[in-house]
């Protein structure tokens, strides 16, 4: 009976030993568990208040433009009022839009490339061209050709 006692007893511990190891054991996956889905509430979070960021700055931006269009408007209104009241000349008028389309040309003409051409210029009228079937070939070549 005794061994029998001793048995259980030894049986318990052994028992006793088993759980603590599968229980640490389980512990650190719920652990690891409840740290992953700590982080990940917690980048959650960040996002969450990143997209709250990224709405307040563009809906500021766009209330900026808005009154900056608004104020460019108005002043752009205040000079044709100002231009139409103080400048009553038609001739001054008139002449003023020449020049300054003579001026934007004149920019347009000094600052623009000359365009590439898809032929070379003659120095003859009469010669034949680059893209002449005979260019570069002599007389006595033409009709050896043919």
């Amino acid at each position: 009976m005794t061994n029998l006692i001793l048995a259980a007893i030894a049986a318990l511990v052994v028992g006793i030993v088993i759980g603590v190891f599968v229980g640490r054991s389980g512990q650190g996956t719920t652990l690891r568990q409840r740290r992953a889905e700590q982080q990940i509430e917690e980048l959650r979070s960040e996002y969450t208040r990143y997209q709250a960021q990224v709405n307040e700055h563009f809906m500021e931006s766009a209330h900026l433009l808005r009154r900056f269009n608004d104020a460019y408007r108005d002043v752009n209104q205040h000079m044709a009022r100002g231009a139409n009241r103080l400048c009553n000349d038609e001739e001054w008028m008139e002449e003023l839009a020449q020049e300054t389309s003579k001026k934007r040309l004149e920019e347009v003409r000094e600052d623009a490339a000359e365009p590439p051409r898809d032929y070379a210029p003659k120095t003859d009228p009469k010669a034949s061209g680059t893209l002449a079937e005979d260019f570069g070939l002599k007389k006595g070549d033409k009709a050896q050709q043919a």
